[in-house]
């Protein structure tokens, strides 16, 4: 980054759980689900923090102003054989996007991949989103057009589990 827009990413602590939950809200805005989120503060911070984290988070400041975060967990791929990055959330505010912020992130992620020995990266994108889509490409990204996310919410686990 230039000396005229300093970016500093680390690993999130703690006292980041406050902006990257506010960040994680306005996300949910942009991609018109913000009716279905669940999480709070507290549930955030468990996951990242907690006895048992289930995830990660980098989180990207301007000037110590945050402006961008990346929750991302481990995953596993069979065929691989080996664990994989899995992001979950990739986000910069709007005011700050063209600065580079977001390609910043994922080049810190891919080294995580490449220092823990991981498989692959993956993630979601909302087809949508055709910004994000034209990014990810630009960046060697491919599609995985003949595959289909399937998802249990809550209550369905809880059926399925109780079918048994």
């Amino acid at each position: 980054m230039s000396s005229s827009n300093p970016l500093l990413i680390r690993s999130a602590g703690p006292a980041d759980v406050p902006a990257i939950y506010a960040m994680i809200r306005e996300l949910a805005e942009y991609e018109k689900l913000l009716h279905i989120v669940e999480a709070t503060e507290d549930s955030i911070h468990r996951a990242l923090f907690g006895e048992k984290p289930a995830a990660e988070a980098l989180i990207a400041l301007e000037m110590d102003v945050p402006v961008g975060f990346a929750l991302y967990f481990t995953n596993f791929s069979t065929f691989v054989g080996k664990p994989g990055l899995y992001l979950e959330d990739l986000y910069v505010k709007p005011k700050f996007r063209g600065k580079g912020y977001g390609k910043a992130l994922l080049v810190r992620l891919a080294n995580i991949a490449v220092e823990r020995d991981y498989g692959r990266m993956e993630w979601s994108v909302l087809d949508w989103n055709t910004p994000s889509i034209e990014f990810y490409k630009s960046l060697g990204a491919v599609p995985m057009d003949e595959w289909t996310v399937f998802r249990l919410n809550r209550e369905a686990i809880a059926s399925v589990a109780s079918s048994g």
